[in-house]
């Protein structure tokens, strides 16, 4: 049902977190996700922890989707002076091509908890249906 599109992206999800540099909108960070069919649905659910909904962005053109979200620092008062700060920052993306048996028309977003869930149905024309065979009558007219 998902194709990746980028052998790389793991590696630089890597290399990212033991750099600590954080993500720009020319060059997101990738978003850990985990996608799973559940019944008549597929199921792809983000980690967005700390991302308000206003900051996510989700776009689907033709079979591609893209998610966008960006984690802003938050603002302290003058006298706070900051001991740790391992929370990555900055702009964080996936984009999945979805295959055609998808239903990308009728895309449910939900957020909870950090996690961001999208429910995609699954198209009419990908259910498996019986295929019923004409009479005698069918076969007669061919042949005669």
């Amino acid at each position: 049902m998902l194709m990746r599109t980028d052998p790389f992206r793991e590696l630089d999800r890597l290399t990212q977190q033991l750099m600590g540099t954080s993500g720009t909108w020319s060059r997101p960070s990738p978003m850990p996700m985990d996608a799973y069919r559940e019944g008549e649905e597929y199921v792809i659910a983000l980690d967005l922890p700390g991302v308000s909904t206003d900051a996510i962005d989700i776009d689907v053109e033709r079979n591609m989707l893209t998610v966008k979200a960006e984690r802003r620092p938050v603002t302290k008062a003058d006298t706070v002076q900051m001991e740790l700060s391992e929370r990555p920052l900055g702009v964080f993306s996936r984009q999945l091509m979805l295959a055609d048996t998808l239903d990308t028309e009728h895309i449910k977003a939900d957020y909870d908890a950090g996690v961001l869930t999208l429910r995609i149905p699954i198209a009419e024309r990908a259910k498996p249906r019986k295929i019923s065979i004409g009479g005698e009558t069918a076969h007669k007219q061919i042949s005669g």
